[in-house]
């Protein structure tokens, strides 16, 4: 089985604002990638967002958590999208910092 792709972020925003950008960039994010990839689903359950989506054809189920100071997200890759993972964690992580910033 696959090893989980684990990014965590750190913010100072506090759980309540860091949720609400995190919604808003994913939403962005949809509009942007639209061609690489199709949200299936995505259930927010207070700071839990569990998502299944298609990334180059291959089904990837995953978590984000929201604390007060950080947000995490795990991922579990198929095999063709694992070999990217190095790539996508940065590229993750950078996105993500972006969105949790103090504007």
């Amino acid at each position: 089985m696959a090893q989980p792709l684990i990014v965590s972020i750190p913010h100072k925003l506090g759980k309540d604002e860091a949720v609400r950008r995190m919604k808003a960039g994913l939403g962005n994010i949809r509009s942007e990638y639209g061609q690489l990839l199709q949200v299936h689903e995505e259930i927010w359950s207070g700071e839990r967002l569990a998502f299944s989506l298609t990334a180059l054809k291959q089904k990837v189920n995953g978590t984000i958590d929201v604390a007060d100071d950080h947000v995490r997200l795990e991922v579990v890759l198929p095999w063709l999208l694992a070999g990217m993972a190095h790539g996508a964690q940065a590229m993750i992580r950078a996105r993500a910092t972006r969105m949790l910033e103090k504007k």
